[in-house]
């Protein structure tokens, strides 16, 4: 929350808009101050119990009353599009709801300090994921089997754990980045692949997915289509994805986030860009048929991408390529829906201004970072693309981050 002292902008962890609170400054900047709440002097009616000494990542909100939350969240939205975009909203926008708890179904762990957890807020210390409600009670006790091997996993380097399930939670892919050979480590680790619950262990060298070694199982999860579109379309296909494969988080609004984007792309040609395992494209092709491009280059989602969209051809068409030079390369997609869900950074001044001269009728962009977005939004509405519909999606309870879909007219 953002307060102001002497003239400067004081970013204060842990309080609410309105509060009269004691802060203690934690670091201080030539533009801005950090700080953190120690004493609320005068609460907020929307405060409840919580502790605001530092968390576990995923919890900066969870101190605030689940509806004011929403409503924070769509005033940051339409601050950030006014602000940032130049874009005046003049209602507040909706905020799609999620339950609070055991919604997240990837995660990704850190080793240190003899832990394997989550990283504090604004630290790089490890703290145990027990307690922190994101994840399911079943998910929480088999990471805390794994962290009684935690001695294993320093012994070898490894630095971060990737965890993947599916949308129930009975499929559950472990994946270790280490410093060692996984090929040379992997009777070590037979020990954390036997941890109950775990269907697929891999582990990698940390030089990309060419190297992932699999000591056990599945190496990924998978879920029926039918659990993202009407199950008359989706017939037996499925969508699979590796733990080190980009997915969306949420269990409980990745079916709606994709039914919206479906909805949204009703065009006689879809093109998919920063596809990842094919969530949009597959779903689409297989709700009403093709022709989709599905199009990505980050090498850990191409496998999965290939063979998901494999169940759907020739609906689906995948190029592995950047996204800037396959706009390049790109003859215009007059009559055509774009849908875009890039990194968190947005899209790059480059592709902004090739997918404008591309001239599809309609963008439907999904975004996990609103600042990005807006400053994106602004530049395609430089270039002739007005604001047709926006929509919140709130996939990280109890935190500040927000998935927004926009779709733009030209």
């Amino acid at each position: 929350m953002i307060a102001r002292h002497d003239g400067r902008v004081v970013l204060v962890g842990g309080t609410i808009p309105g509060e009269r609170i004691r802060a203690a400054v934690e670091r201080s900047r030539r533009d801005v101050v950090l700080a953190r709440t120690i004493e609320v002097l005068e609460p907020s009616p929307d405060r409840r119990p919580a502790a605001f000494a530092p968390e576990c990542g995923g919890r900066s909100f969870a101190h605030i009353d689940y509806r004011r939350q929403l409503e924070l969240k769509s005033e940051i939205v339409r601050d950030a599009y006014r602000r940032i975009g130049r874009i005046e909203l003049s209602v507040p926008l909706p905020v799609i709801p999620s339950p609070e708890t055991g919604y997240r179904m990837r995660a990704r762990l850190h080793v240190g300090e003899g832990k394997l957890g989550f990283l504090e807020e604004g630290s790089h210390r490890v703290c145990d994921v027990a307690g922190t409600g994101q994840l399911l009670p079943a998910t929480e006790q088999l990471i805390a089997e794994l962290a009684a091997h935690v001695d294993v996993l320093t012994s070898i380097g490894a630095r971060t754990v990737e965890l993947a399930q599916n949308l129930a939670g009975d499929q559950c892919a472990v994946h270790v980045v280490m410093q060692s050979d996984p090929v040379t480590v992997g009777r070590r680790l037979r020990a954390l692949a036997s941890v109950g619950g775990v269907t697929g262990f891999t582990a990698a060298g940390g030089r990309g997915p060419r190297d992932r070694v699999v000591l056990a199982g599945t190496s990924y999860v998978s879920d029926a289509l039918s659990a993202f579109v009407p199950s008359g379309a989706a017939g037996s296909l499925s969508l699979r994805r590796h733990a080190d494969a980009f997915f969306q988080a949420n269990r409980y609004l990745a079916p709606e986030l994709v039914s919206m984007v479906a909805g949204l792309t009703e065009r006689t040609r879809v093109v998919d860009l920063y596809a990842g395992v094919g969530l949009f494209a597959v779903s689409v092709a297989a709700t009403r048929g093709g022709p989709v491009t599905a199009v990505e280059r980050d090498p850990c989602s191409i496998g999965d991408l290939v063979s998901n969209a494999a169940q759907v051809d020739p609906d689906v068409q995948v190029v592995r390529a950047p996204v800037e030079t396959f706009l390049k390369r790109s003859a215009n997609f007059d009559g055509a829906a774009v849908i875009v869900d890039p990194p968190r950074t947005g899209l790059s001044r480059e592709a902004v201004t090739r997918l404008a001269r591309r001239r599809p009728d309609r963008i439907v962009y999904v975004s996990c970072d609103v600042a990005t977005q807006a400053r994106d939004l602004r530049a395609l509405g430089a270039s002739g693309y007005q604001l047709d519909q926006v929509h919140v999606f709130d996939m990280f309870p109890n935190t500040p981050h927000i998935e927004t879909v926009v779709a733009l007219e030209r």
